[in-house]
């Protein structure tokens, strides 16, 4: 059995990890929505981008002789991604906090003077989920805050693999 150095120290197999933790990520997300009912926010949608990205670099990464991209260069990009995904992650839990504004589409920022007719037609055009309310929490964490967390520990897993893998390789 191959300990966590040994699969940190391995570009390729690190890659196919990471994204299949990203496929479990957007697995549980589409599980939350279409089996519990829990409908996502815009912001939620955001923040399954990035994990859409850690997928199809997994799935890059099984394209066998590559002549410029390697598994290392793989790995930056995806911790990019999952960096990006961490950030908005956080964004969205600033919002269900009320710390942060969120965007004005999905936290309720609607101007209510002025023509009657421009109100409704914000009220009808708004959507249904808000992305200021926290629909699901474990442990007092939001799904928001759960994912930013997870996605940085992944980052940081693919960080540590670039790291590990240019320390083990070969000196010319």
């Amino acid at each position: 059995m191959k300990s966590p150095r040994d699969i940190l120290g391995s570009p390729a197999l690190s890659l196919r990890l990471l994204a299949a933790g990203s496929g479990l990520m957007l697995a549980m997300a589409a599980y939350f929505e279409h089996i519990l009912g829990l409908h996502p926010c815009t912001m939620c949608y955001w923040q399954r981008i990035p994990h859409w990205i850690a997928v199809i670099l997994g799935g890059i990464s099984l394209i066998p002789a590559l002549p410029v991209v390697t598994p290392r260069h793989l790995l930056v990009l995806m911790a990019l991604a999952l960096l990006v995904g961490a950030g908005i992650a956080g964004w969205h839990s600033g919002v269900e906090l009320k710390i942060l504004p969120g965007p004005t589409a999905c936290s309720g920022g609607m101007a209510l003077d002025g023509d009657p007719s421009v109100l409704l037609d914000q009220l009808l055009a708004a959507p249904v989920v808000r992305c200021d309310e926290v629909p699901w929490s474990l442990f007092g964490l939001s799904m928001a805050s759960w994912n930013g967390l997870i996605s940085l520990a992944m980052a940081g897993a693919a960080l540590a693999s670039f790291l590990l893998s240019r320390r083990n390789r070969p000196q010319a």
